[in-house]
């Protein structure tokens, strides 16, 4: 504690009053405001926000709870706010998942979060990640992608997939963007159902720069962006990359992902867990916030 000397302890006390005073007469600092706080009005070329304080779950037109595995909960986000809560056991690779419809489905199940009516081409999407203190096995394989539902029974004209890598062939630490079609070169729908690999077009796989799941950065928060731009006509000009925390990590570019097709545009986010490339032998548990998906770049803030 600071010594003040006699002659200061009169001018000490006149300034603690006057600095007293001057807090109480001060406005009180106002609430915090959350990231979907009157989204619609405040960013209109976002299609979605959820930053789980308020619930919305029912929105999404699918959500694997996962026998209550993933669930929002308190003190689960960003700050100690609400968040999502996904958890994983020893032997089960399914940690529950998330999946958000806008824009035109080819089915009243796929119930978008919009009008229903636009063709997107050009999606950017973003959410905050954390793994828990402690956590061991990489990426655990899944993560995010968006898509092109073409069919009631789920065929896929184009994904947009960022999961992480697995070894022997790529790095566990770290998200790789793996860009895939469901049409061939000119645009005529190829695939029949959901994840619908013998007949999907690989476009090339692209690995971030930062290891993100080294132990050395588990326990913290970090945002990711993603971005899917579907080629024009036959161009191939399609691109497809993502950020870490604003920093971009990987692009593809000179993409052709659907040709000339055009029944649908991107219509699907899914935010997921499913992890079956590493053994672990231990409960673990990962965390969701801040979830958006928007016409034009989002950036980290928050």
């Amino acid at each position: 504690m600071a010594i003040l000397p006699r002659w200061g302890f009169a001018a000490a006390i006149f300034a603690a009053a006057c600095l007293l005073g001057a807090h109480a007469s001060a406005a009180p600092p106002a609430p915090h405001q959350s990231l979907c706080t009157d989204w619609q009005s405040r960013h209109p070329q976002w299609i979605w926000c959820d930053d789980f304080e308020v619930d919305r779950l029912s929105s999404y037109f699918e959500y694997d709870i996962r026998h209550g595995r993933f669930v929002r909960e308190a003190g689960a986000g960003v700050g100690s706010s609400t968040g999502m809560r996904a958890e994983y056991l020893p032997g089960d690779p399914h940690g529950g998942s998330l999946h958000l419809a806008f824009g035109k489905t080819p089915s009243a199940y796929m119930k978008p979060v919009d009008a229903g009516t636009a063709v997107y081409r050009d999606i950017y999407w973003r959410f905050d990640l954390r793994l828990q203190p402690g956590w061991t096995g990489g990426g655990a394989d899944k993560l995010t992608r968006a898509t092109i539902l073409s069919s009631d029974r789920f065929a896929q004209a184009a994904i947009g997939h960022l999961w992480s890598g697995s070894l022997p062939s790529s790095d566990p630490e770290r998200l790789y963007l793996d860009p895939a079609s469901g049409t061939d070169e000119f645009g005529a729908l190829r695939t029949t159902t959901y994840n619908d690999f013998p007949r999907l077009r690989w476009l090339g796989a692209a690995g971030g720069e930062t290891p993100l799941f080294n132990p050395s950065r588990i326990g913290g928060w970090y945002c990711i962006e993603v971005h899917m731009q579907l080629n024009q006509g036959d161009a191939g000009d399609g691109l497809f990359e993502y950020w870490i925390d604003d920093h971009l990590e990987a692009q593809r570019t000179g993409l052709n992902w659907i040709g000339t097709y055009s029944d649908y545009g991107i219509n699907a986010v899914y935010l997921e867990q499913y992890w079956t490339s590493v053994p672990f032998s231990q409960v673990q548990q990962r965390y969701w916030d801040n979830f958006v998906v928007s016409t034009a770049r989002i950036g980290c803030a928050r």
